[in-house]
């Protein structure tokens, strides 16, 4: 079975419907403002390859510093909870001082 291509967005424009896009643009934007806008959206897609390159970088760093074989080692008898009673009882203890 022999698949035919087909376009993601259907036909792709050749010269002369070019000449009609860019015609059209001229139309719309005006002949000035176009070397503007054409600026702008190179200068927004510089940015965003910019901070694309800069996360990638972070999570390259954040993938080389965490150690996957590393495992977390807690021992019942290390391990320290707080008692809520002690807390509650110094807190009394100290409104008792401060009232006398």
């Amino acid at each position: 079975m022999v698949g035919t291509l087909v376009p993601l967005f259907g036909p792709v424009p050749g010269g002369m419907e070019m000449v009609v896009i860019l015609m059209i643009a001229v139309l719309l934007f005006g002949a000035n403002k176009i070397p503007k806008l054409a600026r702008s959206t190179g200068q927004a897609m510089g940015e965003f390859q910019k901070g694309r390159t800069q996360v990638e970088k972070e999570l390259q760093e954040i993938e080389e510093s965490a150690d996957p074989e590393a495992e977390l080692d807690l021992d019942d008898d290390e391990t320290e909870y707080m008692d809520l009673d002690e807390e509650t009882e110094t807190e009394t203890e100290r409104t008792e001082e401060s009232s006398s």
